[in-house]
């Protein structure tokens, strides 16, 4: 792994990095990473690795993990530049960078001051400011109101044991929240007023897929292809595939035109699908 990738959230000059210009709204309603079972690589983002003349040496099995430190966010900087698992950053995904927990993992990070908590997925490393322990994604300190500064937090770690068993998930009842990202910029805009609930909404289907991984390559590469597109990615369960779409769009054309865009632009095809 390039020693870039490994302190690009310890090394932005503060006065470089921020708040997008332009956020979707609602963003306090992105819905918290959902934890599955991924193996943990050997070496890749996991092996030893040294910063600043302070050596670490991440977590390579499923041990519990939990510490109290100071939490900080990075923004517009780093959107769609690689994370240290390759992944593309996405500052309004529900993502978090930590010097040691293994890449992939999820965690629970809570805010002391408020009770406020979240489940993040950690896939970058960070912060390596002395006393700093978890560097979040923007949308994650927003949800947690950490976005004024640094600020103290509790972060756990999800165990696969508490994956299997169901403890990681939201509990019956509290039903996950539905986000409805903005438009990147050039796409369709939305015209919502006077629209009824039940309305069709459109979306461009990129490939549907027996295997989760399969899913998040494909968003991946669609997401290196057209970055605009991020907000608008969603992988979906249904009929026993996971599949990779982009929307809503309120008409059929104007999902159209944004296919025409994606095909003529970086060869990218799409099916349309309506829901209602």
């Amino acid at each position: 792994m390039a020693l870039a990738l490994m302190t690009g959230c310890a090394t932005r000059p503060v006065s470089r990095d921020g708040p997008p210009e332009s956020p979707p709204p609602d963003l306090a309603r992105v819905p918290d990473a959902l934890p599955r079972l991924e193996p943990i690589r050997i070496g890749g983002p996991n092996k030893p690795y040294e910063v600043f003349g302070d050596r670490y040496q991440p977590i390579t099995t499923d041990t519990p993990y939990i510490e109290r430190g100071l939490a900080s966010w990075y923004g517009r900087q780093f959107h769609g530049r690689p994370t240290a698992s390759g992944e593309v950053y996405n500052m309004y995904a529900m993502t978090a960078a930590h010097a040691t927990l293994p890449i992939p993992s999820y965690a629970r990070v809570r805010n002391p001051a408020n009770g406020r908590e979240i489940v993040v997925r950690i896939n970058d490393r960070g912060p390596f400011h002395k006393g700093r322990l978890i560097d979040l994604s923007y949308t994650a300190a927003l949800k947690l109101d950490l976005l004024r500064g640094v600020a103290p937090v509790e972060v756990k770690r999800i165990t696969y044991a508490e994956i299997r068993a169901g403890l990681a998930t939201p509990p019956a009842g509290e039903p996950t929240p539905v986000f409805v990202p903005a438009p990147p910029p050039g796409a369709p805009q939305r015209e919502t007023t006077g629209t009824p609930a039940s309305a069709a909404a459109y979306w461009l289907q990129f490939g549907a897929f027996t295997r989760l991984d399969g899913a998040e390559a494909l968003r991946q590469r669609v997401a290196e292809a057209d970055l605009g597109l991020l907000p608008l990615l969603t992988i979906v369960r249904e009929a026993g595939l996971h599949r990779l779409r982009a929307g809503p769009f309120p008409s059929p054309d104007e999902a159209r035109v944004q296919a025409d865009k994606l095909r003529t632009d970086h060869g990218l095809d799409t099916s349309l699908v309506e829901k209602r």
